[in-house]
């Protein structure tokens, strides 16, 4: 379950009359590893393997093929959770030795950063010789509306989707942060071991550094948005290799690298 109904009072031209509402739920998951607390993350409950997984790569704590153990060891109605990953000491990466306390909330891409050099990514810039074809974006985001259960019952959720060089639909993730829809989307493909196959992501809202950042570490050459683009993420797309288009919409949209 991913929404819940509230009450509330509709005014409309003056007029008032009691509704329900199906909102997006908001709740706490605690992530433990190797049953130390590693951070909090706000999000919308579901898929939370797969939201942890991408988390883990991202952040360069985990980026090893091998499955990991997720142990869920507390559940609660509201929906704030506790799960513990188990990970080989030898295992775990700079980002867990270098490791911060983090509390991230739904809508920050880099809460828990302590320096200016925490926002630094590495690596080789993407080689990407496949020829996009432009006209099919209005069709995939169609595709991925049409698979937005949680948007269209509360209308508060964002969604991230990845389709493969023949556009078609690999998955597609909700979640009421934007950054929790993308590691939702990877981490999906992480598990299933098809990661290399993304070529494309689309993202619901507006494109920020980190979902760049997020995309190049998972080597997607393509981030199309369907709301705007930071001066940041489009800084990083150029020096990354990403091809990036903002203002998605209908007909009409933006490249910006």
């Amino acid at each position: 379950m991913q929404t819940l109904n509230y009450e509330g009072i509709l005014i409309n031209n003056g007029d008032t009359k009691k509704v329900k509402d199906a909102l997006v739920i908001e709740a706490a998951l605690q992530i433990n590893i190797n049953k130390e607390p590693y951070t909090v993350v706000m999000r919308t409950p579901g898929d939370d393997f797969e939201l942890i997984r991408g988390l883990l790569y991202a952040e360069d704590i985990y980026k090893e093929k091998n499955t990991i153990t997720f142990e869920i060891q507390e559940k609660r109605e509201n929906g704030f959770s506790i799960i513990n990953a188990t990970i080989p000491k030898k295992l775990l990466g700079k980002g867990f030795l270098n490791k911060r306390t983090l509390l991230s909330v739904s809508s920050c891409g880099i809460c828990g950063k302590q320096k200016l050099e925490d926002i630094a990514v590495k690596g080789s810039k993407l080689k990407n010789h496949f020829n996009f074809d432009f006209q099919k974006i209005e069709d995939l985001f169609s595709e991925m509306k049409a698979n937005q259960d949680t948007f269209g019952l509360s209308g508060g959720s964002h969604a991230a989707a990845l389709f493969n060089k023949n556009y078609k639909l690999l998955a597609i993730k909700e979640d009421i942060g934007r950054h929790n829809a993308v590691d939702k989307v990877i981490g999906d493909l992480l598990l299933n071991n098809t990661l290399k196959n993304a070529n494309c992501m689309l993202v619901s809202g507006r494109v920020s550094y980190e979902i760049i950042s997020k995309a190049f570490i998972a080597k997607i050459p393509y981030v199309i948005a369907v709301s705007a683009c930071s001066s940041l993420a489009v800084d990083f797309a150029k020096e990354f290799g990403i091809c990036l288009i903002g203002f998605s919409r209908g007909k009409k949209a933006t490249l910006y690298s």
